[in-house]
Parts: C-alpha cells; sequence; structure tokens
C-alpha cells in the first residue's frame, strides 16, 4: 500500500489535484527500487523536487543525494568533476579529486539537464548505470560505484537524439522509468496552495505581517499561464508581499505586478479546475465570508477605540472567523450593532442557493474542529473567537457529539 502523505510530507510535496497525486503514486511505485529515472519537464516545474521524493522514500534515504548541474559546469571539467581526477593528470591537477560518483556512493546522484552531457561523456555514463565502472581521469585503475541515478531535463531528448547530440543507447537505458512533470497550468487548481506555502515560508522569514491573498486576486492568478511554473509563481508571491508589506494581495496588486496590461479584457476567460462546480463554489463563499469577518474585525477595532471600548475585548484583525456572541451588546454601539448587521447580510441567502449564512458558519466551526482533533481551545484560537462563544456554537448547531474534545 503506497502511502501517499508519507511521501508528500517527505519532502514538503505541494498538490492535491488528481494529476499531482498520480505523481506521487508513481513515486511510491519506483522509489524502493534501484531503477534509474529520468524526470522530464518544462524550466521550474519541480522535477528536482521530485527526485528528493524518489530518494527520501528509498532504501537509500540514509545516504548521500548529491545533485549535479551539468548545464552549469564546463564541458571541459565536467568528467572531472563526475569521475574525479588523478593527480598531474591535467595542468592543475596537483591533487588527487574524488568525483561525484565516488562521494555518492551507496547513496543518489541527480543529473539535472542531462541534455547538456557531451557526447564522450554520456558514453561513460552508460558505463556507470550498467556495470557501476568508471575511470578517474588520467588513470587506468577501473573503480566501483554503487549508486542510483535519477536524471532530468527540459530537453525533449528524443529530438535530441534524432539531431545527434544524445546517445540513442543511454536514452533508451534512462527512459525505462520517465515522469513526467506537468507544468503549472496543467494542474493550476493547485495554485492556491502553492501560494498558501509560499506566503507562510516567506513572511516568517521576513517579519512582514502575512494578511493572504483575495479571491479575485487567486483568480487572476489562475488565468495567467505561468511560463516559468512554480518557479516564477514563488518570485511573483514573494514580491508581491514585499511590495504590499502588510496587505491583503489584490486583484490590482496581482495585474501590476504580472503586468497584465490586456487583463480587464479578458475577465470571460475559462478557469480549468479538476473539482465539482458546486464545491468550488462552496469554497470560494466560505473564502469570501473570511474576509468579511476580517473587515468587519478592524472596522470594530477602530469603532470601540473611539468609545473607549478596551482593546483587550476587541477581537483581533486576523483572516479568520469572527462569530459575535448572541445577545452580547455594548454601550453606545449603535454604529458597531449595523457593521454586524452588514456582516450578516453583505452575501444574501438567495445569492448562494441552498446555503445559508448559519450553514456556512457551522461548516467553517466543523472543519477547524476536524483540523485540531476536536481541541477546542485551538480551535476558538484559530476562528478568533472565545471559548465560551465556540461552546455556545457548538451546542447550537448540535455538533458536539460529532467531535470529541482532545
Amino acid at each position: 500500500m503506497i502511502n501517499i502523505d508519507k511521501i508528500r510530507r517527505s519532502v514538503g510535496f505541494i498538490g492535491e489535484s488528481e494529476k499531482t497525486i498520480e505523481t506521487l503514486t508513481l513515486i511510491g511505485q519506483i522509489a524502493p527500487t534501484n531503477i534509474s529515472v529520468l524526470i522530464t519537464g518544462d524550466s521550474g516545474s519541480g522535477k528536482e523536487m521530485v527526485a528528493k521524493a524518489i530518494h527520501k522514500n528509498s532504501k537509500r534515504k540514509f545516504e548521500e543525494l548529491i545533485t549535479v548541474n551539468c548545464a552549469a559546469i564546463p564541458s571541459g571539467i565536467i568528467e572531472s568533476e563526475l569521475f574525479g581526477h588523478k593527480k598531474g593528470s591535467f595542468t592543475g591537477a596537483s591533487e588527487a579529486h574524488a568525483g561525484y560518483f565516488e562521494a555518492a556512493h551507496k547513496g543518489t546522484i541527480f543529473l539535472d539537464e542531462i541534455g547538456e552531457l557531451p557526447l564522450e561523456t554520456q558514453a561513460k555514463l552508460l558505463r556507470v548505470i550498467e556495470q557501476g565502472e568508471f575511470m578517474r581521469v588520467g588513470d587506468t585503475k577501473i573503480m566501483k560505484t554503487d549508486v542510483r541515478i535519477i536524471a532530468a531535463t527540459n530537453r525533449e531528448l528524443s529530438q535530441e537524439v534524432k539531431d545527434g547530440n544524445f546517445r540513442k543507447d543511454l536514452y533508451f537505458r534512462m527512459k525505462t522509468i520517465n515522469i513526467d512533470v506537468l507544468p503549472l497550468r496543467e494542474h493550476i487548481s493547485d495554485l492556491h496552495l502553492f501560494v498558501e506555502r509560499f506566503g507562510l515560508q516567506f513572511t516568517a522569514k521576513n517579519d512582514i505581517p502575512f494578511k493572504g491573498f483575495s479571491s479575485e486576486a487567486l483568480s487572476v492568478m489562475k488565468r495567467y499561464s505561468w511560463p516559468g511554473n512554480v518557479r516564477e509563481l514563488k518570485n511573483a508571491v514573494e514580491s508581491l508581499l514585499v511590495m504590499n508589506k502588510g496587505e491583503r494581495i489584490s486583484e490590482e496588486m496581482v495585474i501590476k505586478q504580472l503586468k497584465l496590461d490586456t487583463y480587464k479584457s479578458n475577465l470571460n476567460l475559462p478557469v480549468f479546475v479538476d473539482a465539482d462546480a458546486d464545491k468550488v463554489e462552496r469554497e470560494l463563499i466560505l473564502k469570501q465570508l473570511l474576509f468579511l469577518r476580517q473587515d468587519v474585525n478592524e472596522i470594530k477595532q477602530v469603532v470601540m477605540s473611539g468609545r473607549g471600548v478596551p482593546v483587550e475585548e476587541v477581537q483581533p484583525s486576523n483572516p479568520a472567523l469572527y462569530l459575535p456572541p448572541a445577545g452580547k451588546t455594548v454601550a453606545d454601539s449603535d454604529a458597531l450593532t449595523q457593521v454586524e448587521d452588514g456582516t450578516f447580510h453583505a452575501i444574501q441567502e438567495d445569492a448562494i442557493g441552498e446555503m445559508t449564512m448559519s450553514e456556512l458558519e457551522q461548516e467553517m466551526i466543523e472543519r477547524a474542529l476536524e483540523k485540531f482533533r476536536g481541541n477546542r481551545r485551538k480551535t476558538a484560537r484559530a476562528l478568533d473567537i472565545s471559548e465560551r462563544t465556540l461552546y455556545r456554537k457548538i451546542n447550537d448547531y448540535g455538533i458536539q457529539k460529532k467531535f470529541k474534545e482532545s
């Protein structure tokens, strides 16, 4: 039985789309073996992440994973880097040098951009794959190595073979197992997961408040083609957070960052999603409700602070759910009452089908309880409400039996 979640956690693999699950399943099937693997895909699509996942879930996971960028090594020294050299084998070789294949013994070597290797080096690589043998540059002694080879390329190797730039025997030897990493545009439903991960990581590292991306901003990002794939997305998220510190990222900010001057004229472009339409609509409604709650909280802080209400009685601004206690009033709070009324009527019930606001609220509480395994203290903190309010809501909705407190 393949444990997809375990594979995902081993390297922080992101994605829940059907195609991502297929890739994770394939990784689970081949990782325990020692067979060589060829990973193909566009630049920036995540080929190195796949290689790491294979290694981390293999029998060699406690040994070295050595990554070699073949495109970054000059052709004149690449054999020395891969296989090592003997002392005095060429000018400047004052010491014997062990190459990557020696260093990776018992482990895994990841040859990124294998299509950049010179033909003569390809012949020596084929010998390593088939016999586990190589010779240092300038030496006559045959050396043995026990190493698993994973290679990656963004080139079309079959065409490179036809053009005489890649050995046919090496190509067929490597393509026995081929994992094709899809470009981001072909699993665009995973984009919000990447955005959240990149955003949280970057803001935590740089001490920047993270208020998330609006649903409109995410919609714009999903309609963009992302020619640079996940790498381009990561750079875009980080740039947006730096240029708009402490703000929720809006549609306009994304359009400006991605230089989508003509986007406004293409608002009806289709957006690919691999989920049920009702489920997608439900998710968008829930996210929009969260944003509305955040705005209300910020307004409450201003109103209460202006009327002398202690700050500790105010729910902090947070992109999470605020659930006002039923029947609770604040002296001289007509404006505050109007704000709360605006919250509950901002989304008309007839505009969201058969779902009422109470049903949306109940679902959000249930999701939070499920996430924290029934721990009500953590749930209340995540939803930005008091434990007392949470207990009352749980009783009101009759969900106390569904989640046992941990």
